[in-house]
């Protein structure tokens, strides 16, 4: 019978295995560093394990384990058999060189069904047996191999042609440089992978991914007011205005891309979700270069509200040059619908006759919605719930400006 491993190098493979299946099982990621509230999950799952191992033992296939002569009805962590996070980070970070036999039991039992015990008499993963070498060294080998392959082959050629010994040199210098070649490759490969993942964690990109339930309700077309024109002071009457824009968001691969066609200019941007129905939203304006023009950031609660979301956004008023500033500004947005595709009209007649963005939405049922982008007044909008919400008193200026945000007072001369 084959010997299975044991202490850290067990535990730390088994813990990095069950996190691996937690994600599957569940769609959470569990965020791996130095806070022990982040394995929290997996330890109350494995410790629903653990403390069935007194009366199921022989059932499970563990050695045995005494009954928990504690007061009964007690509850996580206070049981004999509680796993907790600290245990599970400091295992999975090598710390722990004898790690409790209950932990090592649970992790067997949830990844393959069966206790250690059990495990060692049948075992079905390779990596978990000594000797048994990690797939780093087994590239190094392949790599090792391919070397020794290439100096056999030269080695024939000297035999078969003794008198082409330039050739063989020529055929040996591309054996070596394709090794090392391959060997740089392979370093540079795996030192990127570990610089993105750097990457990944300090600017906090994809931290957490969404549920389908999630996906299917920030995907798909939305109506969006911003009272931004109340900051654009070159607009004389630009009290009580607010502009519509269409979003249409598209999910790729754990994040969101969007195009959010305004009354004047479109933005071109990405979403993602921080954590369950928290998302954050940036963009800027769509040009025909790389420059980065006007960049805003919103956060919102995607299931504040079932009728409309309020976002928070560091915005602009979109104003012409030295008086574009930046602002802070609350803005509305409700979903439309999911599906089909959208048409800016130009240069047609009903552009002329609405003076204002026409944008046609061909939904997936062939039907088609028009929507009118352009600068209105808050009275003109047929939701009065949400008008409080944009008008003047919810836009914050970056820096004290009297008189750039219009009042009834500021109007009656």
């Amino acid at each position: 019978m084959k010997m299975l491993k044991n202490g850290k190098e067990e535990i730390v493979y088994l813990l990095t295995k069950a996190i691996e299946r937690y994600k599957l099982d569940t769609g959470q990621e569990i965020i791996q560093n130095t806070n022990r509230k982040n394995y929290e999950v997996l330890a109350i799952m494995l410790s629903e394990i653990s403390n069935q191992l007194p009366n199921r033992w022989e059932e499970l296939g563990t050695e045995p384990y005494s009954e928990d002569n504690a007061k009964k009805n007690q509850e996580y962590p206070y049981r004999k058999y509680d796993i907790t996070g600290g245990q599970i980070k400091d295992a999975l970070n090598g710390i722990v060189s004898h790690p409790r036999q209950f932990l090592i039991d649970a992790c067997y039992i949830y990844l393959f069904g069966v206790g250690r015990k059990s495990f060692e008499q049948n075992p079905v993963d390779k990596n978990l047996l000594l000797g048994f070498s990690e797939e780093k060294k087994e590239q190094e080998n392949f790599i090792e191999n391919k070397y020794t392959d290439y100096q056999q082959q030269i080695l024939e050629l000297q035999n078969q042609k003794k008198n082409n010994a330039k050739k063989l040199k020529i055929v040996f210098s591309i054996a070596a440089i394709f090794c090392l070649l391959s060997i740089t490759l392979y370093i540079s490969f795996f030192n990127s992978g570990k610089r993105w993942q750097t990457i990944k964690q300090e600017m906090n990109i994809l931290p957490y991914q969404p549920t389908q339930f999630e996906i299917d309700s920030l995907e798909g077309i939305w109506l969006c007011y911003t009272g931004s024109p109340q900051a654009r002071i070159s607009d004389a009457n630009r009290y009580h205005k607010v502009v519509p824009n269409i979003i249409d968001v598209r999910y790729k691969d754990g994040y969101f891309t969007f195009t959010r066609y305004g009354a004047s200019f479109n933005h071109n941007g990405y979403m993602q979700f921080e954590s369950p129905g928290i998302v954050s939203v940036y963009s800027k304006i769509k040009n025909n270069s790389n420059n980065t023009e006007s960049p805003r950031h919103s956060l919102f609660n995607l299931f504040a509200n079932k009728n409309y979301l309020a976002a928070i956004s560091a915005s602009w008023n979109f104003d012409i040059g030295e008086r574009n500033k930046i602002i802070g500004i609350r803005e509305i947005l409700i979903k439309q619908g999911k599906g089909g595709n959208i048409d800016e009209i130009i240069n047609e007649v009903e552009n002329a006759s609405c003076n204002c963005k026409v944008i046609r939405w061909k939904q997936a049922d062939n039907q088609v919605k028009t929507f009118y982008l352009k600068n209105e007044f808050l009275d003109s909008l047929h939701n009065y719930n949400i008008k409080n919400l944009i008008d003047e008193k919810s836009i914050l200026l970056s820096t004290i400006q009297d008189g750039l945000l219009l009042s009834k007072d500021s109007l009656i001369k």
